[in-house]
């Protein structure tokens, strides 16, 4: 198999990269020591659809590591760092991924990855790899033993497919295991995205009024990290009690019709389409400054942003400013992408040795399990979170309180 990257020539940057990481991500070197010598992977072949930077590339070697045939591709097209995919071609992992690439190339790596390797379980991230095994390459749904997904709009689709009955393997959503979703989706997303921001813009937070659309997890991060600048946090919502929560929390919460005329930035984070659209753009304020942290590109509507512009042009890296017919300009960041991947270097690696601890013990759990599985969406059982997280504690030289048998048999755990 041959892999298809930038420049080979950049692998040297890229193992840098992977090295600095492995320096703060204990658990997953506690992992790579423990199963890179059973190698409970031998023989499985797996592909990755992930955002292709140094901590999802010591996954992958993790996975190779533990004996398995590793595949990568990037789950976006801003996001895949080319020195980081050439380091991984070094190491042993096929690689099919460039930065910026095209949607038709974004297409052919996922499905040359898929074709090519004949996986017996996925990594996915945002659900394309689902999407395709349901649609264009069902051949390869006999040797699929089943996979996991990383974010909450791919287990949204899978929810989905599971309720008409179209889910075609099991899945595990790792998106909603405790030490994925209440560490990286809130403390992850929350320092990632506004290091993306404040990186692209070298603007200051504080002062601002910051408008957060959705107030899970993500936005429960964004919005701490934004309050925590200074930034007067203004938050959207559909959902009445995620949104009594975020006034419980201390934040203004109104519709974005409303947020929309105020609004200095805002920050999409739901996983649902047309989140800021035509008429938001009509009452922005000159200057406003438009983020999405939400998987797809779908959440700030382009199109109606480029129908209601006179002009639209590259201000710097990752900034395009589109002028208004009244002369306002308002100002996209990283093409509506993923803000905190596509203009930084995505979660903290001490949030990520959590996540990918998750996916670790996901896909083992799918190679142990999969007869006993049907076709449905699959929650990591507890005792692995516990396990996971009692491996962190243990690398920060935290111990914490055992309950005594009179305890457990107080509470009805015997």
């Amino acid at each position: 198999m041959k892999s298809i990257v930038r420049d080979m020539k950049l692998a040297p940057s890229g193992h840098d990269k992977i090295a600095w990481v492995k320096n703060f991500m204990p658990v997953l070197n506690k992992i790579e020591e423990e199963y890179s010598k059973t190698k409970p992977f031998k023989g499985c072949r797996m592909v990755l659809t992930i955002h292709l930077e140094a901590k999802t590339a010591y996954l992958a070697e993790v996975l190779k590591n533990a004996g398995a045939e590793v595949t990568v591709t990037g789950s976006n097209p801003l996001s895949t760092q080319d020195d980081v995919a050439a380091a991984l071609v070094e190491d042993g992992v096929n690689v099919f991924a460039t930065h910026a690439c095209t949607a038709e190339e974004y297409d052919g790596f996922l499905e040359k990855a898929l074709t090519e390797t004949k996986p017996n379980i996925i990594v996915d991230d945002g659900g394309d790899l689902v999407a395709m095994l349901h649609t264009k390459h069902r051949e390869l749904l006999d040797g699929l033993l089943g996979g996991s997904e990383e974010t909450t709009t791919g287990v949204l689709r899978l929810h989905f497919l599971e309720a008409k009955g179209k889910l075609d393997f099991p899945m595990i959503a790792a998106n909603d295991a405790y030490c994925k979703y209440l560490f990286d989706n809130r403390y992850g997303t929350g320092q990632s995205t506004w290091e993306g921001i404040m990186r692209a813009t070298n603007l200051i937070v504080a002062g601002k009024n910051v408008v957060i659309a959705g107030y899970g997890w993500c936005g429960k991060g964004g919005a701490m990290r934004a309050k925590g600048m200074g930034a007067n946090v203004i938050i959207t919502e559909v959902d009445p009690i995620k949104a009594i929560e975020a006034v419980f929390d201390g934040f203004r919460v109104m519709p974005m019709d409303e947020a929309a005329k105020i609004g200095d930035v805002f920050l999409t984070l739901t996983g649902d389409k047309d989140v800021v659209r035509g008429r938001h753009y009509e009452v922005m304020k000159n200057g406003a400054l438009l983020a999405n942290a939400g998987h797809f590109d779908v959440e700030i509507n382009i199109p109606e942003l480029e129908a209601a512009s006179v002009s639209h042009r590259t201000v710097k890296p990752n900034i395009e400013e589109y002028v208004q017919k009244d002369g306002r300009k308002i100002y996209l960041l990283a093409e509506g992408r993923l803000v905190n991947l596509a203009a930084g270097d995505g979660h903290p690696a001490e949030v990520m040795d959590l996540s990918f601890a998750v996916q670790f013990f996901s896909a083992l759990h799918l190679l142990n399990h999969h007869k006993e599985m049907e076709n449905k969406v699959y929650l990591m059982p507890n005792e692995i979170n516990d396990k996971i997280a009692r491996m962190k504690l243990a690398s920060m030289g935290i111990e914490i309180d055992e309950l005594t048998p009179e305890q457990k048999e107080y509470i009805g755990l015997v």
